[in-house]
């Protein structure tokens, strides 16, 4: 999703890492996947091969749910064709904000376990996505999602960074606004996204 990202298209990193199960490799390959262009994946480990096939399944059934086009509609006024970028944030936020409904693990517990994961298999991402993880972790995105202002201090720094990005500046606001609506459609999203990649991780 997303247009001219500089790096990484889907922003949604703390749903890829909570959807990618259990092994460290799948949960890596998962998280490294926008860099990874092609079919052809035969040069990566099995493990790496299934987190990535993991997260562009994510991806497209993401873009194709109701409730998710429900929510990027509500935000394209604001966003423009960064809609879905920002719709990306929002679903973390709204994972973040009710985050012991869906995991036993405490979310900062969670996130610095993630980061831990992520830097043992640091050799194995490609440059720009181990050049990102260093500011994830630094100025811990997982745990910042959680807050309205979290978020709209991720949205605020994408914008700076991509072309005529100024378009999603502020968009938190609408999250703000519709929060007991977006809540009640994540709700709806993820058992069944869930349940969509039962198989795969």
């Amino acid at each position: 999703m997303g247009v001219g990202l500089p790096c990484g298209t889907s922003v949604n990193y703390l749903g890829h890492l909570f959807l990618s199960g259990t092994d460290p490799l799948v949960t890596t390959g998962n998280f490294m996947a926008d860099e990874v262009k092609g079919r052809d994946l035969s040069r990566f480990s099995e493990p790496l091969q299934q987190g990535i096939r993991l997260h562009r399944s994510i991806d497209t059934f993401m873009d194709q749910h109701p409730s998710v086009q429900a929510g990027r509609a509500r935000v394209r006024a604001h966003a423009g064709r960064y809609a879905g970028v920002v719709m990306d944030l929002f679903y973390d936020h709204l994972l973040a904000r009710e985050w012991s409904r869906w995991n036993a693990e405490p979310l900062p517990d969670y996130a610095q376990r993630m980061y831990a994961l992520l830097q043992d298999h640091e050799a194995l991402l490609p440059d720009r996505i181990r050049y990102m993880l260093g500011f994830m972790i630094r100025r811990d995105w997982l745990t910042n999602y959680a807050t309205i202002s979290g978020i709209g201090r991720s949205i605020q720094g994408l914008s700076e960074r991509v072309p005529r990005g100024d378009v999603m500046s502020g968009s938190e606001k609408i999250l703000a606004e519709h929060i007991e609506v977006y809540q009640q459609e994540f709700t709806v999203f993820l058992p069944a996204i869930l349940e969509h990649t039962r198989g795969m991780r």
